[in-house]
Order: C-alpha cells, then structure tokens, then sequence
C-alpha cells in the first residue's frame, strides 16, 4: 500500500496548492473508519479506497476528488456518517462522497445488465459534478484489478459483465481511454479466459518472431519527420487483447490478417504540423485504400480528435499511424480529466458534440484553475429523462415531468388502467408525483380500477394518454348510448308510444348509422335532435311539421312543456350532451361560455378560465350562452375552494362545520400539501350559485383556524 507521506507527494507533484493537512487528515480518517475491515484478498480493507486515490492521482485530479477517493466506502460500509463527513472536510467532499455512495446504492438495485444504456444514462444524468464520476470509475477500476480473489465464478463474471457494459462504454463516453481499455482487458480476461489466452499468446509470439522490429519503425518514422525539418516525438502502442478480439469478431478476420496490432503514434504542436505530417507519410509510403479518418476536422462525439491512416511502412509492414497534438494526445487518453491543463486557447466545439462536453469547454475556458472547473462543471446528457426501478430492479426510462401513472403504463397498459395507488421509495405519494432519477416505484392495482379521466391533466407520455384517452371513449360512447335512449323514450312516450330500440332500425340508413346504439350515440352527443329521430320514425305524428326541425347549435327557441327536461343554459339545443368544465367549476352567478367539441357535445367554462386560451384560434365553436336556471331550484352545482388550515386539532372539523353551517355540502375533500404548521386542502361543495359560494368562502376567512381560502381553478 502507498503510505501517507508518498500520497502526498504525489499529489503535490503536479499540484504544489493541494491542501496536504486534508490530504493527511482523510487518509488518517479512513483507516481508523474501515478498522478491521478486510477484503476477500485478505488485505485490508483501507486498501481500496487507498488504491482508488492512487489512481485519481495519475488522473491528476483535485485534491477535493483525492479525498474523495478516500472517503467514497466510509458511509456505506463503516458507522460513519455523511454529517460528520461534512462537518470535517466541508460540504464541497461531503457532497462528492454522497454522490459517490448513492451511484453505489444504485449498482446493488441493477444486478443485471439488461438495462445496460439506460444504467449508464442514470448515472450520468444523477452525477452533478464530473468528479463523482471520476472517482467512480477509479472504484470500478480498483475493484476489477483485485477481481481474482473473489471465489464465487457466478458473482466475478456478473462484475466483469457489468464492467464492460457500463462502466467501460461510460469511461469511453467520457474519453478516458487509458481507463476504458484497462476495465475492458480485465473484463475480457475473465468473461472470456480462453480467447484471452489464445490471444496474448500470440501476442507473445510476435514479439519474440520480430524482437526489436517495433523500434525499427519508430526510428524510421522519426527520421522522415526530421529530414523535413518535423520536430515530434513518434511512439508505438500494441492494440489490447480485447480490441484486438473485438475487431476479429466484427470482421470475421482471422489474427494474422488484421494489419494494425501495433498502432503507432506521431505528436506535434500543432494543427498545421499534424496534416504536414500527414503528408509526409503519404508521399514516402503507400496508402492502404480506406484506412484514412480525419477526426481533427470531425471530432467524435466525446471531443476525440486525431487523424487515422493505414500504410505499407517500414520494411514493407503494414502499419496504422495516429497523428495528433499534445493537447489532444491527453484528451484521448484521459478524456475530460486533462480538460483543465488545457484551457488556454481550448478548441471551440461545434453542435456535433454532446451539450455537456460543450459545457466543459466553455467553462473550461473561463475557469481560474482545476478545482473551479471542476467544481462547477454539470453534466446534461440526459436531463429531459428520468430513470426509475420497478420492484424487481428493472429500469424503466421516461420523459422528465413522469408520473406514478406514466411508469404504471410504461410497464404495462393493464397495470396502467388498473393503477390505485404508488409507492416511491416505499412511501405512499400521490398519482400526480413527480418522479426523480433513482427512485424505486411501486405500482398498486385493484381489479375494480379503471382509468380516471383527471389523469390525462397530469400524465406526460403518449402511451398513457392514449390509454386514458381509448377508455374516455369507450365510456362516453356508453354513455351518450344511455343518454339518447333516456331522450328517446321521452319523445317516445310524448307521441304515445313504446320505445324499442329496434323501432329506429327504418330509419338508420337516413341518419348514416349502422346499428341502433350509433344512432342513440348521435343522440345523446347532440348531433341529433331526439324530435327529429321520431319525425323520422313517425312521418304522420301529430308533432311533425315541416318546420320542426332541429335548431342550429348557438340559437335557443322558446320552452314548451316538452322541453321541461332542458338544461339550464339558455342558447343550446335541449337534450344536448352537457359537460360543467373540470378546470373552473363554473356556478350560476358567473359569466360563462360554450366550447363545442366533436363527439363530446358542449363545454361550459367561466369567461376568464385560462383553459379557453387553447381555443384562441377557433372562434367557430365558441358559443354564447347563459345561465337559464329558476331560482327557486333546488339543484346544486360544485364549486372547488383551495383552503390552508393551520396544522392543529379541530382545524378540519372546523373547516367542516363552517360549510354545514352554511348550508354547503362537502362532496369531495383531498389534502394535497401537509407541512409542519400548515396544510392545505381542496374542498368540493355543492351550492345553488355564486352568491352561496361566496358567503362559505366569507365565512371561512372568519374561523381562526383558517389561514386563507380561495375559489380554486383547477
């Protein structure tokens, strides 16, 4: 194990401002934390997270993230705690160390690699702060170099699995190359031991077969570079077992034909000098067709910049060779943790890169030093999505904004239209909750359940609204069937006759139906008049004339005796489908208007509901109508009040009082926000009109234990 003194001066190396009395004290910090612990190696336990700082500091990170390295294990395996974490090395490393802990929490609820993309996606979407990741990545390594002394071969191989399905594609993402090939080899060695084997094997023999023929070429490439004036330095890199065994597989090539197992390697200063360099190559040797790649002038998307070509070379052997510049030389190798060293005249980026490593550069660019860059850089990959678990561990990804009732549907449309209740994190929420990155949600069902219409008010995915919106229909369609034969039957019984549905059969062709049930739907929705049906029906009743017709939507006619059933809105037709809008709640007293919708009849909003807003641009099915309704009825009407009680006994039951006392009647009553002093309810009560309203809502502003009430819009 390094010792403290050598961590020290390791970091003070290239960071001669590092903080060495936090250096020192995290170190002391986490031995004394880890104790006795051991490792299946044996060795202790401090072991890890010492050896998880050592290579931070080959990335040559902050001491903040040093630290963290050190402390990243204290909270999840030892009595320490995040409090006192922060309360002796500060929020910035209490901070990191949570956001550590909690990316580990997550890898024991995803055992398995199914979700792989969406894993990774999580993590970068829940790692505020780059250095989070870093030292994530530093643990992986860790854990995949002492990997051998696990016994379990079913618990090793899941490790390496998941090392190459995340974590190595995650360092690839990020551009630390140096990091992704290790975590790939170590993975390869033991997911795939016989192919490891072979491989290195062979390896083995081409070195041996042409000893010092690596050298060769490097003098050689050195050589044409300073003949024509080129200073840079040429190196030589043998590919990894495992890209070397990827390649083979994707090409179906056997190992002697694959040409560039040993990829070589020319830096110079500059932009200019990485294309003279270029040509240089192609005018001594001979160019292997389709080998060439220019990312200097298109860059990958994780800001790899380099060019590729592929050559007869050096004594006739085929050979790839990378040319790049210093600058991006560190980036490919440590990818956003060599930003920092960088940052005067850093490249501008253009819109092909992801936005979060435009972020980097661009603050890279303003930053006074690593710690500042680093501090506040943020990664955005995927903040318009949120990733959650089922139960089992399954990771479901959805819109940002998702809800309960979005996951119930994402995982299946019957466990959506069934949905009664949720749990997130094992704690009953509200439907209309909106889920968090990380969280854990548990759907309840009940057989009795069907969709709620109010769900399309706060769902964000299309599969659910599509769901809710099908079974809307379906029930409507029921109940305008109902709502016709219930006016039929009246117009029936007003002619003196019996109602049977198959009466209307002579006369479905007339109204373009096909079955009775679409004709009564007609009906109900207020395409039809029920008198015109039954003019239809019965040509000779007494009642049909040649002007009873049916009156265009937006005209009123004048009330018989037949028309007693009407609705109390003066200027629509009577017996026409109805709807009171959820989003006002209007009451007899205020303005109100008329919005047509096809198949649905009529919707009554108050003048100033901010919903008509959506209908600016119709004007045609707006309709002006009024309120038609005898004062001596004694129908009601719901209006919705939004009152905050103070949070003490009797507050409710004084709430409840008031209303009675004033002669309302509470027909729905929901808590929707509970706080230590305050709650806050909304209240549904049935009254005659606006004037009765308003004198609870006066009421209610009197009793002490109300804080405020208001008419509620929603």
């Amino acid at each position: 194990m390094i010792r403290q003194y050598e961590l020290v001066e390791r970091v003070k190396a290239y960071d001669p401002g590092a903080d060495e009395d936090v250096l020192n004290r995290a170190y002391v910090f986490s031995m004394k934390a880890h104790g006795s612990q051991s490792r299946a190696s044996g060795d202790p336990y401090f072991s890890h997270p010492l050896g998880v700082a050592e290579i931070l500091t080959r990335l040559k990170l902050d001491t903040a993230s040093i630290v963290t390295g050190l402390l990243h294990d204290t909270v999840e395996d030892t009595d320490a705690t995040l409090e006192q974490i922060e309360g002796l090395f500060g929020p910035e490393i209490g901070r990191l160390v949570d956001g550590v802990t909690k990316l580990s929490r997550l890898e024991l609820q995803s055992d398995n690699t199914k979700h792989a993309e969406n894993f990774r996606k999580l993590v970068l979407a829940m790692s505020n702060d780059i250095r989070v990741l870093l030292v994530k990545l530093a643990d992986r390594l860790h854990n995949m170099q002492t990997l051998h002394f696990i016994k379990s071969e079913e618990k090793r191989r899941r490790i390496a699995l998941e090392t190459m399905e995340i974590y190595a594609p995650l360092a690839e993402r990020m551009g630390m190359h140096q990091i992704k090939d290790e975590l790939e080899n170590l993975a390869f060695n033991e997911i795939y031991p016989d192919a490891a084997v072979s491989i290195n094997q062979r390896l083995n023999f081409l070195r041996e077969q042409d000893n010092d023929i690596c050298q060769k070429i490097i003098d050689e490439l050195q050589r044409v570079m300073a003949d024509s004036g080129l200073t840079c330095q040429v190196s030589g890199r043998e590919k990894t077992p495992y890209s070397i065994w990827r390649k083979m597989q994707q090409k179906r090539m056997e190992f002697e034909q694959l040409s560039d197992i040993i990829a070589f390697r020319i830096i110079v200063d500059d932009i200019g000098e990485c294309y003279q360099a270029l040509g240089l190559l192609h005018s001594t040797y001979s160019m292997i067709p389709g080998r060439f790649k220019d990312y200097i002038s298109t860059p990958k998307p994780n800001n790899y910049r380099s060019l590729h070509t592929g050559l007869i070379g050096p004594f006739r052997h085929r050979i790839e060779v990378q040319i790049r510049t210093k600058e991006m030389h560190a980036i490919a190798e440590l990818g956003v943790a060599a930003h920092w060293k960088y940052k005067q005249g850093a490249p501008q980026v253009d819109g092909r890169q992801y936005r979060w490593l435009r972020e980097l550069l661009d603050i890279l660019e303003h930053a006074a030093g690593p710690e500042e860059f680093l501090e506040h850089t943020k990664l955005e990959m995927f903040q318009d999505q949120v990733f959650c678990f089922t139960p089992k561990g399954d990771l479901i990804a959805l819109p940002r904004g998702a809800t309960p009732v979005d996951f119930a549907y994402a995982v299946h449309s019957e466990v959506g239209d069934t949905c009664v209740g949720a749990k997130i994190n094992g704690r009953i929420v509200p439907l209309r909750s909106e889920l968090h990155n990380g969280d854990q949600v548990e759907i309840v069902t009940s057989r009795a359940q069907t969709p709620s219409p109010t769900w399309e008010r706060f769902v964000v995915t299309g599969k659910a609204r599509a769901c809710i919106r099908r079974f809307i229909r379906t029930q409507q369609r029921t109940q305008y069937v109902e709502l016709g034969r219930a006016m039929m039957q009246k117009e029936f019984q007003h002619e003196g006759y019996e109602y049977a549905d198959k009466s209307l059969d002579g006369v479905l062709k007339k109204f373009k139906s096909d079955t009775a049930e679409d004709l009564l739907a007609q009906v109900g929705q207020g395409n039809l008049g029920a008198r015109e049906v039954v003019n239809a029906v019965f040509p000779a009743s007494r009642n049909a004339t040649a002007n009873d017709k049916v009156v265009p939507i937006g005209r009123s006619r004048p009330k018989t005796k037949r028309d007693s059933f009407a609705v109390p809105i003066r200027g629509l037709i009577p017996g026409m489908a109805l709807h009171f809008a959820g989003c006002c709640h209007p009451l007899p007293g205020d303005r109100i208007v008329g919005i047509v919708t096809t198949g649905k009849g009529v919707t009554i909003h108050t003048i100033d509901c901010e919903t008509l807003e959506t209908f600016a641009d119709t004007p045609e099915r707006w309709l002006d109508v009024a309120w038609d309704v005898d004062p001596d009825s004694a129908e009601n009407h719901v209006g919705r009040l939004n009152v905050v009680i103070t949070n003490q006994p009797g507050s409710l039951g004084s709430l409840t009082t008031v209303i009675g006392k004033n002669s309302g009647n509470i027909n729905n009553l929901k808590i929707v926000n509970r706080s230590t002093d305050f709650f806050e309810v909304l209240v549904d009560v049935e009254v005659k009109d606006l004037r009765h309203l308003t004198g609870i809502i006066a009421a209610l502003r009197a009793t002490p234990a109300i804080s405020s009430v208001d008419r509620a819009r929603g």
